[in-house]
């Protein structure tokens, strides 16, 4: 993955570390429980119903969050690069973005 030709789109706090290179999928609600597998989800915040989702999903933004929110949490556990606290991400993100997102510095660019 190479951000050289990318454009910084959002700082955060680097929750769980590595890169993430995908599309985006924006779910504003945790009801909402589209298929999220090979996608970048993008959510307000986490909470236990988005598991699923996150479980599928290649990389995790949050507008919420810090190093002990839900969201960071399981994505340490299994691996998953998130940034969480970019506090606009899904005004700033639409549906099929091309993102990658960078959990160990808390960067997500735009492609």
């Amino acid at each position: 993955m190479n951000s050289t030709h990318a454009k910084l789109l959002l700082k955060g706090i680097p929750a769980s570390p590595g890169l993430a290179e995908g599309h985006a999928l924006v779910i504003k609600d945790a009801k909402d429980q589209r298929k999220t597998q090979g996608y970048i989800l993008v959510a307000p915040f986490a909470t236990p119903l988005l598991i699923p989702a996150i479980l599928n999903s290649k990389g995790i933004v949050t507008d919420k969050g810090g190093l002990l929110c839900h969201a960071a949490v399981v994505a340490r556990e299994f691996g998953i690069p998130c940034v969480t606290g970019t506090e606009d991400a899904t005004s700033k993100i639409e549906d099929n973005m091309e993102l990658i997102v960078d959990g160990t510095k808390g960067y997500v660019y735009k492609r």
